[in-house]
């Protein structure tokens, strides 16, 4: 070959036989030499490919055994309220490897959402691949729009469904339209569930259904429930079985109108066979007929002391319950429940939308005459007389939280009785720390201010900040109080030693208090770490507070 020669190797033997400057043998040359570079840049390609693979290899996370990435898997997906498909979903698509790992895990798909948004298919794979496992199982039916229709064919195929693992329930929860297509799905669980610890079931639809009087199913899991703690009832009516009923440690019933209540002796039957109750809610329930109530249409004034007619009057003994809720729950049911039970551990009571509450605050003060260590109180919409609660708040020192929500009756006397008291009393509720006063307008902000500055440290030291003398007293406030720095540095009672000085306030809720300034609040907020009130708009819109 000639030195000056610059055709590449291969196109040689071609340039020997012709013009080594021919314009088709250079294209030729050209061409070969693309060919050899694409053939090597895809070896360079596979090669860095396989270079990423055994790099990605050597990463710990691919070394780890299939045991405690199961359990990783587990505690992630797990530790979810709700059944979160998109992050199994995710798990499933990293690898081959974690796809396996993944559908051997059975725990992953022992949570099964059936109903309106998933279909059996999806189902069906679930109760497969969960194999042994316990099942939580959610019914969902709700309807996809306003007026959407619900069919009682696909509930009963769901149920079908479900059916042959009733005996791995663990909880099951059921949400549908109306009373006759929960009664179609619940005749379907007639084999015991060992395991079953909630159950819940929800009608949605319930009071327009007026002339809907079914037969409750009998013998609900054949009365075998021997591990429920938990039963939530909203507008179903199972029959009331004792047997379903005996382990409970949760009670949560409500929606019943129009005479789809349980009887009083049938609630009260209920409680009995729940020594273990920790937990009652009553809500949304037509109150008692008033043919059950003696002397209810004599004198309007002797409604306080209206109680039911029932058949057995003992005491109910719940040593564990420690919250009650009563929200629109009958008046005189409240009353008449409250007047049998004895409940030592009791911590925390809402009394909602029941008129007048006055019996049931003297039942309560009643029990705290021999103990009572409630820390919550809420009353909401009644009526109620002032002095019994004022009777009834000197007894429960443990009070953390007192919720006052859209009561007439909470007037400034009876603020002030958690002010500065006699030096020959204690103090009432020294520990609070919560004060919700939502909708009283009827309070008088000289009696909040006082509440507030009588339950400061007397150590001007434990402010947070320092306090100028000119900001303790907001514009239009009384010059003549007693400004908050001056509270501070006061001495203490000399009974307060003994009972131990007031906590400071730490949360007031003034929402919907319109007497209430904003500069009024900003002094609050001096003073108190957390103060709610309704957000004053200036000119342009903006929250001026």
């Amino acid at each position: 070959m000639p030195p000056h020669s610059s055709v590449p190797p291969l196109a040689q033997p071609r340039a020997q036989r012709g013009n080594p400057d021919d314009i088709d043998h250079l294209r030729e040359a050209i061409s070969t030499l693309e060919s050899r570079m694409a053939s090597l840049l895809s070896e360079r390609d596979s090669l860095e490919m396989r270079l990423e693979s055994a790099v990605r290899l050597q990463s710990p996370v691919h070394r780890l055994p299939s045991e405690l990435l199961a359990s990783i898997f587990t505690t992630c997906i797990m530790s979810m309220e709700e059944e979160d498909t998109l992050m199994l979903s995710t798990i499933m698509l990293v690898s081959r490897h974690w796809k396996e790992v993944a559908l051997n895990t059975s725990i992953l798909w022992s949570r099964i959402v059936a109903g309106t948004h998933h279909s059996l298919a999806k189902t069906f794979r679930k109760l497969e691949r969960s194999k042994s496992i316990p099942l939580h199982i959610c019914v969902d039916f709700s309807p996809r729009v306003e007026n959407g229709t619900v069919t009682t064919e696909s509930i009963v195929r769901t149920m079908d469904l479900l059916r042959t693992s009733v005996w791995r329930w663990k909880t099951f929860r059921l949400t549908v339209p109306n009373r006759p297509q929960a009664h179609a799905a619940l005749t379907r669980c007639k084999e015991s569930a060992p395991l079953l610890e909630v159950l819940s079931i929800h009608v949605l639809h319930s009071m327009q259904e007026d002339v809907f009087h079914p037969n409750p199913p009998r013998a609900l899991f054949e009365g075998q429930t021997p591990s429920l703690t938990y039963c939530s009832m909203t507008s179903f009516n199972f029959g009331w079985d004792i047997h379903l009923l005996s382990h409970l440690r949760v009670l949560k019933l409500g929606g019943y109108w129009n005479g789809y209540a349980p009887s009083m002796d049938t609630t009260l039957s209920v409680l009995r066979a729940c020594p273990r109750l920790e937990e009652l809610v009553l809500r949304n329930m037509s109150d008692i007929d008033s043919g059950s109530c003696p002397g209810f249409d004599t004198d309007p004034s002797e409604y306080d002391d209206v109680s039911a007619r029932v058949s057995d009057t003992r005491t109910i003994h719940l040593p564990h319950l420690v919250n009650a809720s009563f929200y629109y729950s009958g008046t005189v049911r409240t009353r008449t429940i409250l007047s049998l039970l004895t409940c030592p551990a009791l911590e925390s009571v809402d009394l909602c939308f029941l008129d007048n509450v006055s019996p049931m605050i003297e039942h309560l003060r009643r029990q705290s005459l021999t103990f009572l260590p409630l820390r919550r109180l809420r009353i909401e919409s009644c009526f109620f007389s002032e002095l019994k609660l004022a009777r009834f708040l000197r007894r429960v020192p443990s009070l953390t939280t007192l919720e006052l929500v859209d009561v007439e009756d909470a007037s400034s006397s009876l603020l002030r009785n958690l002010a500065t008291p006699p030096t020959t009393q204690t103090w009432v509720c020294p520990k609070l720390a919560t004060l919700s006063l939502e909708g009283c307008t009827t309070l008088d902000w000289e009696t909040i201010r006082s509440v507030v500055e009588s339950r400061l440290p007397p150590n001007s030291r434990a402010y947070s900040r320092p306090i100028s003398s000119t900001s303790s007293s907001p514009r239009g406030f009384s010059s003549a109080s007693s400004s908050a720095s001056n509270a501070a540095q006061r001495p203490p009672l000399a009974t307060a030693g003994t009972s131990g000085l007031p906590q400071r306030l730490q949360s007031m809720d003034l929402t919907r208090c319109h007497q209430i300034s904003k500069e009024m609040v900003q002094w609050l907020r001096l003073y108190v770490n957390e103060v709610k009130c309704d957000n004053a708009r200036g000119v342009w819109g903006d929250s001026t507070i």
